[in-house]
């Protein structure tokens, strides 16, 4: 087991990372206050480690939503809180989201505004959700004009990412996690990307090293970046690359249609042909971006959706200020940057050559 911390002062958790690690008592035990446990998962994890995590923490309670990005929804609250309150769960008690970034978003949120805030742990059991959503606090639910636009910051007593889950993960679902994995190298580390680019193969294999070293560093990164700023007021925002078109593109087709990694990994592409518009990266570095996305299995191309339409529900993204919609650019690979000094023609120009 490797493990490191998210600093944040009297709200520091650790991340504990490796195989085998999701039946682990000793891992549940510093978190239980001695007041109810309750597991939120899906029909898909449910069948799976329900039963490892309910026997390791003494849960009392199960909820079981709906698989999809469709939980994320008032209605997947209302069924969280539901069953936290027939599970007469008080404020000494326990929330624990099993699942992917869905589950880990849906339990996250309604943990929060239950009894006004109540402590959850997160057991991922994505590459994505180990890699990026289950770290740094972020829980929401979506609108149907934008993703994640009801949400809350609350953050987790502990992540436990057991890599031996990953496993059973279908190939699409590594590959949408693959997306953030490289988001975090393109945004914060050329030397990860580097990396990356040699070990892919590995990755996509679920060489059991490989995907410890890339949880790992992508939690080191994303970690650091929330120490410094929790709520997204400065460089938080860069965690975002590749998200403000990425979140269109989600509400634009209607949730699920794509994965969201597979809307990150579109949206990375307009973000760098963004950037060599306004003169940051050069065309190889582009290449760069669209190469290591492909060779993931990764869409480099959005869906038929009309430039318009991306930049109308771009709008009503969580990062714009005074009016203006901020784009996270690449200024060089492994260094990105929040801008609002951005030309909407400029926008629909990098939408469109990120279709060819």
């Amino acid at each position: 087991m490797e493990s490191l911390s998210v600093a944040l002062g009297s709200r520091s958790y650790p991340i504990h990372i490796g195989p085998g690690l999701i039946s682990s008592r000793e891992l549940y035990a510093p978190h239980l206050a001695g007041g109810r446990v309750a597991i939120v998962t899906n029909t898909v994890v449910a069948p799976l480690y329900l039963k490892a995590v309910k026997q390791a923490s003494a849960a009392v309670a199960e909820i079981v939503v709906a698989d999809g990005e469709q939980a994320k929804s008032w209605q997947g609250v209302e069924q969280v809180v539901d069953g936290l309150i027939a599970a007469r769960l008080g404020r000494d008690g326990l929330v624990i989201a099993l699942g992917g970034g869905v589950v880990g978003d849906l339990a996250g949120f309604a943990a929060a505004v239950y009894q006004r805030g109540v402590p959850f742990l997160q057991v991922p059991t994505t590459l994505l959700a180990q890699v990026d959503s289950s770290v740094g606090g972020k829980t929401a639910i979506n609108h149907a004009l934008g993703k994640n636009l009801i949400g809350a910051f609350h953050q987790p007593r502990a992540v436990i990412s057991d890599v031996a889950t990953l496993d059973s993960l279908p190939e699409r679902e590594l590959r949408s996690g693959i997306a953030e994995v490289i988001k975090h190298g393109l945004a914060l580390d050329a030397a990860f990307v580097e990396w990356l680019e040699s070990s892919i193969e590995k990755i996509l294999k679920k060489d059991r090293a490989a995907l410890v070293h890339a949880v790992r560093r992508s939690c080191e990164l994303k970690a650091r970046i929330v120490a410094q700023d929790e709520r997204e007021a400065g460089a938080r925002a860069l965690l975002n690359l590749g998200h403000t078109f990425g979140h269109a593109i989600e509400a634009g087709t209607g949730y699920g249609a794509w994965l969201h990694g597979e809307a990150i990994a579109a949206g990375m592409v307009m973000a760098a042909e963004l950037s060599l518009l306004m003169g940051h990266l050069k065309k190889t570095e582009v290449s760069r971006v669209r190469d290591l996305l492909k060779r993931a299995g990764l869409p480099v191309r959005g869906p038929a959706l009309a430039p318009e339409r991306l930049m109308e529900l771009m709008a009503l993204d969580k990062k714009a200020a005074k009016g203006q919609t901020r784009f996270v650019v690449l200024e060089a690979i492994g260094r990105a940057a929040l801008r609002a000094d951005v030309d909407d023609a400029a926008v629909r120009q990098a939408v469109v050559a990120a279709a060819q």
